[in-house]
């Protein structure tokens, strides 16, 4: 199965949000409805950057990297914003 690292953005806030998903456009969509306590307030939310990985395991390694190491630096690093 495929799992999805993703990385949103919400010029409403200037933040970034870092998840995991099996289906990346049901969540973004679920994250721009208000479906996500979390993430209501910074609506809309834009897909950045997402990575796709072949296990839950390797998901959730990789969210806790790009969260350890900050969304924002992370995008810079890998030279995906500047």
């Amino acid at each position: 199965m495929k799992y999805y690292v993703y990385i949103i953005f919400s010029e409403k806030l200037n933040k970034y949000y870092t998840g995991f998903t099996e289906n990346i456009e049901t969540r973004v969509d679920q994250h721009n409805n208000g479906i996500s306590k979390f993430t209501s307030r910074g609506i809309p939310w834009i897909l950045v950057f997402y990575f796709e990985v072949d296990s839950v395991q390797k998901a959730r390694t990789l969210e806790r990297e790009i969260k350890g190491r900050g969304a924002k630096r992370f995008l810079e690093d890998k030279k995906v914003i500047t």
